[in-house]
């Protein structure tokens, strides 16, 4: 099984906050936070639980993924 999107953007959008206030609440840059939503790197399993609180919905709303052959 591998991602095939990210909807971290996504969902940031709709929620309403700013950026730099989920970094803050995670305790990460906007930077890295910038990282998560493009794909370019993945929040820890902790960070990943802590943002879909914030957000408001599940890890598999926040990433699709594809079943491997």
């Amino acid at each position: 099984m591998r991602c095939t999107k990210n909807k971290i953007g996504e969902y940031i959008e709709e929620s309403g906050y700013r950026k730099n206030f989920i970094a803050k609440k995670l305790g990460i840059g906007e930077r890295q936070l910038t990282k998560y939503i493009t794909g370019e790197s993945y929040p820890s399993v902790p960070r990943l639980f802590q943002l879909t609180k914030l957000l408001d919905c599940t890890a598999e709303d926040l990433y699709e993924f594809e079943e491997g052959k």
